[in-house]
């Protein structure tokens, strides 16, 4: 099972990926991934087509969302697996967080034109293919348009990250709200790329530990975040917290992301993948 090439995290145009969801899973298709979840942010909307489109190509898919979370000061984020996009509580929970956006995103513009630039508002818009949600990689992609940076990740760097110019603090779900969505949809709930989190060990300790206690399953051990390294330091946590392991690309679209659908690394051999749960 561990070598199954799974892809349990992804995104489509209708949260902040460029591509359709149909094209997401043909894309996975042809580049042999073998079960596939989409797991747009705080949205259920691709899912239809997805499913549609990977019964089309014989692709097995699973169902999934990607929920942002406030924890400590940070924004962590959280996938569920195997949900039923239909569950009224996850529905309502999702539309929640979603109210949130507009609001951000209007502020995230005005920071921006403090410091001269303007239009950062329509021009992130034209980058959203489901306009409810705005999202950085959005204006993301707009300061890439408009020479502020060379690419996706250098605008996060130096205008999107805490501290920097267009960053503004919102809070999102609580960890104990997003579990209990995911949950009571008949989902696995899951710690996405916990490499980029700036936590310290004893902190990063406390959130898988609180999370188990409350119900979560897995944590992503392979994606395109982490390197060779973190894969290793994230095993040793899985192992500690006796977590299922998942294996994901993030994928957001061919030019945004730094791996490819179904190429992140295998698991180490000896963890339990969350997808023995799923098939």
């Amino acid at each position: 099972m561990n070598a199954l090439n799974a892809d349990l995290h992804c995104h489509s145009t209708a949260s902040d990926g460029t591509l359709a969801p149909a094209e997401v899973v043909c894309r996975a298709k042809a580049n042999g991934v073998d079960l596939l979840a989409l797991t747009d942010h705080d949205e259920l909307l691709g899912l239809a087509e997805a499913t549609a489109e990977a019964a089309k190509v014989g692709l097995r898919f699973v169902p999934g969302v990607e929920i942002s979370v406030s924890w400590l000061d940070q924004t962590v984020h959280m996938v569920g697996l195997g949900i039923d996009p239909g569950n009224p509580a996850l529905v309502a929970g999702l539309a929640q967080v979603r109210g949130g956006r507009d609001g951000r995103a209007a502020r995230i513009a005005a920071e921006l034109e403090r410091i001269g630039i303007a239009g950062a508002l329509e021009g992130a818009l034209a980058y959203a293919g489901n306009p409810a949600l705005v999202s950085r990689a959005h204006f993301a992609r707009f300061l890439v348009e408009k020479g502020c940076a060379k690419n996706v990740h250098d605008v996060f760097l130096h205008y999107l990250a805490r501290g920097k110019p267009g960053y503004v603090e919102h809070i999102w779900a609580t960890l104990e709200d997003a579990v209990g969505w995911i949950k009571g949809a008949g989902g696995l709930a899951v710690i996405a790329h916990p490499g980029r989190y700036r936590l310290s060990h004893a902190e990063m300790d406390i959130l898988l530990e609180t999370f188990r206690d409350q119900g979560g399953d897995a944590v992503e051990v392979s994606c395109g975040a982490h390197d060779g390294g973190q894969v290793l330091a994230f095993a040793r946590l899985a192992r500690k917290f006796g977590l299922l392991a998942s294996r994901a690309s993030d994928f957001h679209g061919p030019e945004d992301s730094p791996i490819d659908l179904g190429r992140a690394p295998p698991l180490p051999s000896d963890l339990t993948p969350v997808w023995t749960r799923l098939v």
